[in-house]
């Protein structure tokens, strides 16, 4: 094997994923062998493996704020975990460890901590989720995507401000190829409304309970998979999707507003993007409240227009869209001064300078 190595891990969902991707390619072109560490059962598998990068699977308990009868069992899935990472660790012999996040990742720190091997993290919060506070012991670095992240509990770990990566295909989106490809066939403003990878009902149901409302727009509904709606199509007014895959970069960059949930890596991309947008964020009944948290920051800031999951209706979401479609001269104002950009160069720099002291 030629080339040092160097190992990702994090799952559970796509946004533990996606952001890693960037960083990857970059270690590729340097020569590097890169490997990802993941759940066997999480999205991950097929989000890396479909990538031609070399995927592992391993043993990983949920991490759960709530007593359960299955917390006891995963301590067990847990333990099994570390066991596997730390001999798959010895094998691969890693300079250096990223982690993104996720239930998944607390073995391979762990074992990476017990091999002696630096780990650096990146914190997509305000706050921290569960996996990466009981990480914290056993990291070196942990990078930030907002300078106003607060941590506690870091001990020796260095508390670094990068951003998130961006995906080159968002960062090379193009307007006009946008509309042509989505069929655009006037001058209507694009509103293009997404609910994450799962979908979000109650977003779904109030967007399609609006769309009369909304007739001055083409409204562009990423609704997840198995929620679209046969037969609801507006030619050049409405339009569905249960996933954007290739052509993402292009519908944002044609979007003159985004409706969206106010997960950490969405929220950036839409500040580093320059994207006048509504937020709509997980109540604190389905999250532990960090899309509040992100919401009411960039609120804030003056990026944002936020609705409280409870208080979407009708006429809550036609008037923010219309709010933010009139004011977006001064929106995008102040996203201009936003400090926000691609942070994959930063966070490529963190994980050498932690690798040469390996």
């Amino acid at each position: 094997m030629t080339g040092r190595a160097i190992v990702f891990t994090g799952g559970g969902t796509a946004g533990h994923v996606m952001p890693s991707l960037p960083v990857m390619a970059r270690f590729v072109d340097a020569g590097w062998r890169v490997h990802y560490v993941g759940s066997s059962t999480g999205p991950e598998a097929t989000l890396v493996a479909d990538r031609g990068y070399d995927f592992h699977g391993i043993a990983a308990g949920k991490l759960r704020r709530y007593l359960s009868f299955e917390n006891v069992i995963d301590v067990f899935r847990i333990l099994r975990g570390i066991a596997q990472s730390f001999a798959l660790l010895g094998r691969l012999r890693p300079a250096v460890v990223f982690s993104k996040g996720g239930f998944v990742t607390f073995p391979v720190v762990f074992a990476a901590w017990l091999r002696r091997v630096p780990v650096v993290a990146h914190e997509s919060d305000l706050t921290p989720g569960l996996a990466n506070r009981l990480a914290l012991p056993f990291v070196t670095a942990l990078c930030t995507n907002f300078s106003a992240t607060k941590i506690s509990g870091r001990r020796g770990a260095r508390l670094i401000h990068t951003g998130t990566p961006m995906r080159p295909e968002l960062l090379a989106g193009d307007r006009d190829r946008g509309r042509r490809w989505l069929g655009a066939v006037d001058d209507r403003p694009i509103v293009v409304v997404v609910g994450g990878s799962m979908g979000a009902e109650a977003i779904n149901g109030a967007v399609r309970a609006a769309l009369d409302r909304l007739d001055r727009y083409f409204v562009v509904h990423v609704c997840g998979a198995g929620r679209c709606d046969p037969g609801r199509d507006r030619p050049g007014q409405y339009r569905q999707f249960e996933f954007v895959g290739a052509q993402w970069g292009d519908v944002l960059a044609a979007a003159d507003v985004v409706v969206s949930r106010a997960g950490a890596n969405s929220l950036y991309e839409l500040v580093a993007l320059r994207k006048p947008h509504v937020l709509v964020p997980l109540s604190r009944k389905a999250s532990r409240g960090d899309q509040i948290e992100n919401a009411d920051y960039a609120v804030s800031r003056g990026w944002s227009r936020s609705i409280d999951e409870g208080a979407l209706t009708v006429e809550s979401l036609v008037e923010a869209i219309d709010a933010t479609h009139d004011e977006s001269a001064a929106i995008l104002r102040r996203l201009d001064s936003a400090d926000l950009g691609d942070g994959t160069g930063a966070i490529v720099e963190v994980l050498e300078h932690c690798a040469r002291g390996a």
